[in-house]
């Protein structure tokens, strides 16, 4: 325990020198004398004391002078580090607030420019990723699931899995990003999900390609809380919750971009090759490929930018730190036409933590194996204990409040943004099936045309032929078939129910067993089955539903714009509660829902609406949690909102066809309990990020 507090002290003791004089850091108002300034070059933020190596610059004895003593000592702080108290607690708060004062008024030097800009598009280009990951597979599931013969469970399995690896994704990188760094995390995240989305384009089989899409949601799912942690600690107070608002922009692209590519490219049968019957490659392969393109270009232009300074001091790498608000500094100063003006800050207090020094002391300890073991365990309880608190007496009832309004605000919007293209789907179900032929009886028939929207009931079909015939959306209850012959037949949507099939044979189909549903067979027989699932050279795919998306998320565009036009002058608190209201207001215009067109604006409406409540709920959760939580908090509450976005999914889904009432009482209600909750909020405009 010695050991412990003489790193502690030490470490204090080092970086208290950076503040002797001027409370932390020497803010300059004037240009610093040229001898101040050739020093200034020559150290670049380094200690004063030139001979002391890396590890006793932050307060860590060097491994020279440990040898077998060192196992213990590491025991001892890990002890320490586990099961603190509140010795120094009070210290390092006074440290973090006077390093969160200082970084604002380093900001405001730095200036808001091309460094800003820049990072502004590659973090975008991610966030327009992360847009582009929730429709891929709703967009590609119509052709895909004839080409990976997809069964309804399949189908509602590989939905599903989207935004639950996502969830996992988010809380896992955010917890990540606070303790490795949020460009490593980011970096990392976006490298697992352009790997695994470029294989899952070739994957052939349904395991593997849920498998694929798996990995890659969890690779995406970190970018939202990551990217918004990240961007928020290169900007000045007075233009955070602007351009954080701008940023949010990129996730509507995403969706532009997405609904864009697949009506252009799914549509298009050729654009694929196949080699034999074992490869196939068809057009929604190739949507999926330039659906990872904003992430690929996000990765590219990530490896050229710098890590959070904001975080790095946190973590007392105040070289690193310093180099990078120096580089931000000279490259906006440098394009607004002044080169001349110099960096001028020289000292900047950063705080040490017990559980750096932790980390740090391990890695010399044991083998690689056992280190990285033992780090990595490490990592792991540090992260857990992050997320723990995110509970504690100081941040309770923020998280609470933050947990309700993510939750009600993801519940509704996800809802509601399946419950509109599985109405438009209802709609033209219920339009299509307007042939509807009872009690008919037709005997010695060939059919060689195609059968497209029909109802066949209680009909009654004896020695009738069915040859190479296409049946689409085709429905035959309680119908009797005699002596019939089916031969050469694709079928679409098309299903037997209750029905008896007497003396029947049918011949190179692919009419399977699952579309008999309660039916008796008597004296029947399948013969040369059509083997597996095959993509038809026609245009299949409805270009509505693409249509629907596209100008849902153009929709979005307005609601962006004020909200970010606005986020300063009104406030983050009263847009997200009254974006909230409006929707809940909103919803019940849903009763006037009759027809596709009234679905459509309606749709419009209240995406254009409740996007505000989104920017808002995304600037205040940066603003609420200091750095060192930061990306913690937003990944699990952005995890909450996936697992809110599954049950709504899920529950306005099951009522389609039957009623509108639960659907849009359900929205309402969650729309009304997280706008009221939202105005109990604190106004951040004026907060420094802690």
């Amino acid at each position: 325990m010695e050991m412990k507090r003489h790193a502690t002290r030490k470490g204090v003791d080092s970086y208290g020198s950076y503040g002797e004089g001027g409370g932390g850091y020497d803010y300059q108002a004037d240009y610093p004398s040229q001898e101040e300034d050739a020093a200034s070059d020559v150290t670049e933020g380094h200690d004063e004391e030139d001979q002391m190596y890396e590890g006793e610059y932050q307060g860590i004895p060097h491994p020279d002078e440990t040898t077998f003593g060192l196992l213990p000592a590491v025991v001892c702080i890990g002890k320490s580090l586990l099961g603190s108290g509140s010795r120094g607690a009070g210290s390092v708060i006074s440290e973090l607030e006077e390093l969160s004062q200082q970084y604002e008024e380093i900001m405001e030097d730095c200036g808001h420019g091309k460094f800003q800009w820049t990072l502004f598009i590659v973090l975008g280009l991610a966030l327009m990723a992360d847009g582009v990951e929730c429709f891929v597979v709703s967009f590609a599931l119509p052709s895909a699931e004839k080409d990976l013969c997809l069964s309804n469970a399949d189908k509602g399995m590989l939905g599903l899995i989207v935004f639950l690896s996502m969830m996992a994704g988010a809380f896992l990188w955010g917890g990540l990003a606070d303790k490795v760094g949020r460009r490593r995390c980011l970096l990392v995240a976006l490298a697992i999900n352009c790997v695994f989305a470029f294989l899952s384009s070739f994957a052939q089989g349904y395991g593997f390609f849920l498998f694929f899409r798996l990995l890659s949601g969890i690779g995406i799912g970190g970018t939202v809380p990551i990217v918004y942690s990240y961007f928020s600690e290169f900007l000045q107070m007075d233009k955070r919750g602007e351009h954080l608002s701008w940023l949010c922009m990129f996730w509507m692209v995403g969706g532009i971009y997405a609904s864009f590519t697949a009506w252009g490219i799914i549509p298009r049968y050729g654009w694929g090759f196949s080699m034999g019957t074992e490869f196939q490659f068809h057009s929604w392969r190739v949507f999926i490929l330039v659906a990872a393109l904003p992430a690929i270009a996000s990765l590219v232009g990530l490896t050229f930018m710098p890590e959070s300074p904001r975080f790095l001091l946190e973590n007392a790498k105040h070289d690193e730190a310093w180099m990078i608000l120096k580089q931000v500094h000279d490259t906006n100063w440098r394009a607004k036409g002044q080169p001349e003006k110099v960096f001028t800050v020289t000292h900047i207090k950063a705080p040490k933590t017990a559980e750096d020094e932790f980390i740090e002391i391990q890695s010399a300890t044991g083998t690689p194996v056992q280190r990285w073991a033992v780090r990595s365990l490490t990592l792991c309880k540090l992260v857990l204990r992050n997320v723990a608190s995110l509970l504690s007496a100081e941040l309770r009832f923020a998280t609470l409040f933050m947990a309700i309004i993510w939750f009600c605000m993801a519940f509704s919007y996800y809802g509601l943004s399946v419950w509109f293209p599985d109405m438009i789907k209802h709609l033209q179900y219920e339009e299509n099936l307007s042939k509807v032929f009872h009690k008919e009886r037709v005997e010695n028939f060939h059919f060689n045309f195609s059968l497209e929207n029909q109802i066949h009931k209680e009909g009654e079909y004896i020695h009738d032929k069915f040859i190479s015939i296409e049946i689409k959306s085709v429905k035959f209850e309680d119908s009797l078939f005699e002596d019939c012959r089916f031969e050469d037949i694709r079928s679409t949507d098309t299903v037997f129910e209750n029905c008896t099939i007497r003396s029947t044979v049918f011949y190179n189909t692919d009419l399977w067993e699952e579309k008999f549903i309660d039916c008796t067979m008597e004296n029947t027989s399948f013969e040369h089955n059509k083997l597996g699932c095959h993509l038809d050279t026609v245009e299949e795919n409805d270009v509505l539903i693409y249509l629907v998306s596209f100008l849902g998320s153009l929709a979005v565009l307005p609601g962006n714009i004020i909200s970010a036009l606005f986020m300063e002058k009104i406030g983050r608190v009263k847009i997200i509660g009254g974006s909230m209201l409006i929707s809940a207001g909103c919803t019940f215009f849903l009763f006037l829902s009759s027809s596709q067109s009234a679905i459509i604006a309606l749709q419009c409406l209240f995406c254009g609406v409740s996007v505000a409540a989104w920017n808002g709920i995304e600037v205040v959760t940066v603003e609420l949690y200091p750095t060192s939580k930061r990306a913690t908090a937003f990944g699990v509450l952005n995890a909450l909102c996936k697992l809110a976005a599954v049950l709504g999914s899920s529950i306005f889904a099951s009522f389609v066809g039957i009623t509108k009432a639960v659907p849009i009482l359900l929205s309402f209600t969650a729309l009304v309990c997280g706008g009221l909750v939202a105005l109990k909020l604190p106004d951040t405009r004026e907060k420094v990020l802690q």
